[in-house]
């Protein structure tokens, strides 16, 4: 078991070296437009951080579109309110959801149509992003030549509630760990796709010929849909760290985390029983029962808690390659308990809801 994980954890490291780091220094001949695209739903409580972060960007020339999407709460008050006085700021009110479409997609379809950018750079509403991230962000997209940037932004887990201190670091050890990054960045395989909807760096033309998100109107998982699209036009796509750049304040509850990981896990899987068997058995054997045999060593020595060791200094490695902190790595066999949990809840999950909208 030990000489196992051990193996997995120079994996981890060998394969992180290939995720393309923001560079240190912006390197690009021309300043085209971009076009901040951020849709809003109900997302009161983090309007006055994402305008307070948006007006600290420090490239030009540059546009921002947030469109509240159907919002029951204050978003589109404190939004003027936040706006006020600053022309770069347009404010859209989205229209009513029409059928076969997801929501957040419907938003960013809408957002794209009024974009006068050459770059569009969709974000979520819950992100914070450093002054110099689109200069970095371009300099990466001109580099590579690549027609979308993506990456997972950094989680702070003081923000977090107990469940999301287990769960929302996991989504950097997958990438770190499952994802082969040099298949990623360096071919057009689409199984090895990955992206995050908090950072999707387009190329104008590159986006509208795959047909933009109309083009993965229904999908849930519309981030990696649509970078599979990408792909398949043998367009460019990087997955870089931007972790240092674009931090998410994804969730303030325990009901939260779980409602919005329950929507793309099974989804995330291609709805395969067989998958969620086979992550069963995986993260059971690997990653749950050395919590059970560092028991054991109380009795028959320490070997018996090596294993649980190396599975720490492993999501340790990830967190502090990609979170900047190593503060959730204990957690490690509680986080896959839960998420073998969460992926059985997932699977036998009739409907899916979000934002108050409810999806099959």
């Amino acid at each position: 078991m030990s000489v196992i994980l051990a193996c997995f954890f120079i994996w981890t490291v060998v394969n992180s070296l290939f995720l393309v780091p923001l560079p240190k220094r912006s390197v690009f001949t021309d300043r085209p437009l971009v076009s901040v695209l951020v849709p809003l739903r109900n997302e009161e409580r983090n309007v006055k951080r994402l305008v307070r972060s948006l007006k600290q960007l420090t490239y030009e020339p540059i546009e921002f579109l947030l469109l509240d999407d159907q919002s029951t709460d204050r978003t589109y008050e404190l939004l003027q309110q936040e706006t006020k006085g600053d022309d770069r700021f347009t404010l859209l009110q989205g229209k009513a959801l029409p059928d076969g479409w997801a929501g957040k997609v419907h938003a960013c379809h809408q957002l794209a149509q009024q974009a006068n950018g050459v770059y569009l750079f969709f974000i979520d509403a819950d992100v914070e992003l450093k002054p110099t991230v689109i200069e970095k962000l371009l300099t990466v997209a001109t580099t590579y030549d690549a027609k979308l940037v993506t990456g997972f932004p950094s989680f702070h887990p003081r923000s977090l509630p107990l469940v999301g201190k287990w769960l929302v670091p996991l989504q950097h050890f997958f990438i770190l760990f499952h994802l082969p990054l040099v298949f990623a960045n360096y071919t057009n395989m689409r199984a090895t796709t990955a992206a995050h909807g908090a950072c999707l760096f387009f190329e104008r033309t590159a986006y509208e010929a795959i047909g933009g998100h109309a083009s993965v109107k229904q999908e849930l998982v519309e981030d990696v849909m649509i970078a599979r699209k990408m792909k398949e036009r043998r367009y460019r796509v990087i997955l870089a760290n931007v972790s240092t750049h674009v931090v998410c304040y994804m969730y303030e509850t325990n009901k939260e985390v779980w409602a919005g990981f329950l929507k793309n896990v099974y989804i995330g899987l291609n709805r395969s029983p067989f998958f969620v068997l086979l992550l069963t058995m995986f993260y059971g054997i690997f990653y749950v029962t050395p919590l059970i045999s560092a028991s054991l060593s109380l009795v028959y020595g320490a070997t018996y808690a090596l294993p649980l060791a190396i599975i720490i200094a492993q999501k340790a490695y990830v967190e502090w390659k990609t979170e900047r902190s190593i503060s959730t790595c204990y957690w490690m066999p509680v986080s896959a308990a839960a998420f073998i949990v969460l992926m059985y809840a997932s699977m036998r999950a009739k409907r899916y809801e979000w934002k108050g909208r409810t999806y099959t």
